[in-house]
C-alpha cells in the first residue's frame, strides 16, 4: 500500500512539471495547433491563444467563465505588426507607442477587418500592445500570428502574477503554463483609446496619467462602463478575492467596527495591532508606490487564502499608481459579499 501511495505521489508531481513549464517550442507546438497557453508578461499572466483562431479565441472566453461583450487585448511582437490589425492609427497612438512600447500601455484602434468580432465583441475597435517581458517577446518573435491574451484568472477574480496563481485557479484545463517569474509592474497595462484628437483613458493602469500626459499633454478618464465595455476592466466589480474586502482611509476605525470578525490587513507602509489581525501584508515598509503595485495582487492572493473573514484594506495615496492600485482596491470592495 505505501509503495502504491508514493507511486502515485511521483505521477502527479511529474505531470505538474510537465504543466508548469519554461518550455517556448512546446508552448509554440500548443499555439500552432489552436489550443491556449498560461503566458507571462511584465503586467499580469494571461491565457493566450492565436487571434486568427476562433477555435483558440472561443476557448479563452470558455475556460475564463468572460462574457463575450468584453473584449480581449492583442499582444503583437513588434510595432510593424500593427499594420496586420490596424488602420488609420492617430498621431497621438504613434507617439503613444514610440514612448511606451514594449511596455504596459494598451491602444485601442480602428481595427482591420480580419480581425475578428470575438475579440473586439463586435465593436470596430481592438486593443494592442507590445508587452515587456523577455519570455512573451521571445515566444511572440517565434509565432507568425500575435496573441489575444486576457488575464489568467476566472472572470473578475485577483488576477495572476506568477505561474502558480494561474495553475491554482486552472489546473488540468491548461496544457502549459509558461513559467515566467512573478510579474515586474504586478497590475495590468493602461488602455487608452482616441477620439478625433482628444485622447481617453479607459483602465487605469501600470502607466500613470501623469506619464501619459507628459507625451500628448491633457487627456480624459473614462473608467467604468457596466453595459458595453471598449476594454476590459471597465466593470464596477473586478478583481475581486473570495472574502469581502472594506476599503478605507481610517484603518483603526474600521477595525474596531469589525472586532467581531476575524481580519486580514492590507496597508500601504504601517502595521497594525488587534487581537482579532490573523493576518497582515505591508506592501512598502517605505512607502513606495511603485514596490507596492508590483505585489499588490500577490498580496491579495495571500489574504484569500488565510483563514480570516474580512480583508481591510487602506486607501493608497491617490496620485501616480497610487490612483490605478485605488481603482483596483475600489473594484475589489464591490463584491457583493454580505
Amino acid at each position: 500500500m505505501a509503495k502504491s501511495l508514493r507511486s502515485q505521489c511521483i505521477v502527479t508531481i511529474a505531470i505538474h512539471k510537465i504543466m508548469i513549464s519554461k518550455d517556448l517550442f512546446e508552448a509554440k507546438k500548443i499555439l500552432d495547433a489552436n489550443g491556449i497557453i498560461g503566458f507571462p508578461t511584465e503586467t499580469v499572466y494571461g491565457l493566450a491563444g492565436n487571434i486568427f483562431s476562433e477555435a483558440a479565441l472561443r476557448n479563452i472566453f470558455e475556460v475564463k467563465k468572460r462574457p463575450l461583450y468584453n473584449p480581449l487585448i492583442v499582444h503583437i511582437k513588434n510595432k510593424d505588426q500593427l499594420e496586420l490589425i490596424a488602420k488609420e492609427i492617430p498621431k497621438k497612438a504613434i507617439k503613444l507607442a514610440e514612448e511606451f512600447w514594449p511596455g504596459p500601455l494598451t491602444l485601442v484602434l480602428k481595427k482591420k477587418e480580419r480581425v475578428s468580432d470575438i475579440i473586439s465583441a463586435g465593436k470596430d475597435t481592438v486593443a494592442v500592445r507590445i508587452p515587456n517581458h523577455p519570455m512573451a517577446l521571445e515566444l511572440l518573435a517565434m509565432l507568425d500570428y500575435p496573441l489575444a491574451a486576457p488575464s489568467a484568472n476566472p472572470f473578475q477574480s485577483i488576477s495572476p502574477t506568477c505561474a502558480q496563481h494561474v495553475d491554482n485557479y486552472f489546473g488540468k484545463k491548461l496544457p502549459l503554463i509558461l513559467d515566467g517569474g512573478d510579474c515586474k509592474r504586478g497590475l495590468e497595462s493602461t488602455i487608452v483609446g482616441f477620439d478625433d484628437d482628444q485622447v481617453i483613458v479607459y483602465r487605469l493602469g501600470a502607466v500613470s496619467v501623469e506619464s501619459i500626459e507628459s507625451v500628448v499633454g491633457e487627456i480624459a478618464v473614462l473608467n467604468e462602463n457596466d453595459e458595453n465595455p471598449d476594454a476590459p476592466g471597465m466593470l464596477k466589480k473586478h478583481y475581486c478575492p473570495q472574502k469581502k474586502l472594506i476599503l478605507t482611509n481610517n484603518i483603526v476605525e474600521t477595525i474596531h467596527e469589525n472586532l467581531d470578525k476575524r481580519i486580514g490587513i492590507l496597508t500601504l507602509d504601517s502595521q497594525y495591532e488587534s487581537n482579532n489581525i490573523l493576518h497582515s501584508e505591508v506592501l512598502s515598509k517605505d512607502g513606495n508606490l511603485i514596490t507596492a503595485a508590483a505585489i499588490l495582487y500577490a498580496a491579495l492572493h495571500r489574504l484569500d487564502e488565510a483563514p480570516i473573514d474580512l480583508i481591510i484594506a487602506e486607501q493608497m495615496p491617490d496620485i501616480g499608481i497610487g490612483r490605478t492600485m485605488n481603482d483596483r482596491l475600489v473594484k475589489a470592495a464591490n463584491n457583493g459579499i454580505d
